[in-house]
């Protein structure tokens, strides 16, 4: 008998958080994406209806601030609670007042921060019950994106969240693209990096497969085998750390099982003395007396309840945990982590974390 429910994310609603800085082009992206039809069963949130050019999309209206496209998507502007428009959207699809979704796409404003929203994707139960946090997708300026990432601490942290990356505008960036991507590598190493031309990207860029479920993104989470990522894979007994500017990420690996209660205790401890300074947590777990890998995420302080998987990703059944931190130095969880599961000292082992810096 496992203590962990099996993941179920493939029956909930996958949402997709669409992000990106002032100016970084997701009105484009999101006005190409709501004429593909492979998104007519879509719902998208959007701050309001005046920001984004679908006036000659609508063809009819419903009860409140939600219109029914010619494409067959939803689209509810929001300028209130977040998660009272999207029960509101899911309580009208079920009693037929609105046409029926399968996914719903979130586009925040330019100066927005994700981590609430993911939150809520996580941890409420009046909204994680039914709906699952998908993909967090960040378009980032080809022109302006490096001027952004220095000098806007919003830029940086919606680039650090991310799932993926998407590069805007480089036919005006001449030759700077490159320096872009490797900042942006810098940043957040586990993304998968990819490019809109003028607001033309593929679909599963933003919306994972209909299938998707959380096992299906092990893998990209712990950056092994990600086309188009930057990747680091962890030796054993070696964390690997990358830094850009105050926001850094560690990897962390054990290849004996661990004890759940002591895991338990552990990122207690490390949200309690840590929580504001750690954006995002992504872990899969060998555990003592199980025989499938659980999975643990969180944003900030809030966890999303472990949840088992049906299988191990690959062939590696090591232990993984990915942090993305900002404002101190990770190695501190490394240093913490070493010590709570007996990890031996990695100064008297082949050292192999590496730092990249802006």
């Amino acid at each position: 008998m496992s203590l962990f429910d099996a993941d179920r994310s493939h029956e909930k609603v996958p949402v997709t958080v669409l992000t990106g800085f002032l100016g970084s082009g997701k009105t484009t992206l999101l006005n190409h994406l709501l004429r593909q039809p492979e998104l007519a069963d879509t719902a998208v949130i959007i701050n309001e209806f005046g920001a984004i050019g679908i006036d000659h999309l609508l063809v009819d209206s419903v009860q409140g601030e939600m219109q029914v496209l010619q494409s067959g998507c939803i689209c509810c502007s929001v300028r209130s609670d977040l998660e009272t428009a999207l029960r509101g959207l899911l309580a009208k699809r079920d009693t037929g007042e609105l046409p029926p979704f399968r996914r719903v796409v979130i586009e925040t404003t330019g100066l927005a921060d994700p981590a609430p929203i993911m939150q809520m994707l996580l941890a409420s139960p009046l909204v994680a019950h039914f709906c699952s946090l998908a993909r967090v997708v960040t378009s980032v300026d080809a022109l302006f994106g490096r001027q952004q990432l220095r000098e806007h601490w919003e830029a940086r942290k919606q680039a650090a969240l991310a799932d993926t990356l998407l590069i805007t505008k480089r036919d005006l960036a001449g030759d700077g693209t490159p320096a872009l991507a490797a900042a942006l590598g810098a940043l957040n190493a586990r993304a998968v990096l990819r490019y809109a031309d003028h607001g033309r990207v593929d679909v599963s860029a933003v919306v994972p497969p209909r299938d998707a479920s959380l096992g299906r993104d092990v893998r990209a989470w712990l950056a092994h085998e990600v086309p188009n990522a930057y990747t680091h894979t962890v030796g054993p007994h070696d964390h690997a750390a990358h830094a850009h500017g105050d926001v850094a990420s560690i990897a962390l690996g054990a290849d004996s099982p661990l004890d759940w209660l002591a895991v338990q205790d552990w990122l207690a401890e490390i949200r309690a003395e840590h929580g504001p300074r750690l954006l995002r947590v992504k872990g899969v777990l060998d555990l003592a007396g199980e025989a499938a890998p659980v999975v643990v995420q969180g944003v900030h302080h809030v966890f999303h309840p472990p949840v088992r998987l049906s299988g191990w990703p690959d062939a590696d059944r090591r232990s993984r945990l990915v942090f993305i931190t900002t404002g101190f130095d990770p190695k501190a969880i490394a240093d913490s982590f070493d010590a709570r599961f007996n990890v031996p000292d990695r100064a008297s082992s082949s050292d192999s974390t590496s730092r990249l810096c802006s």
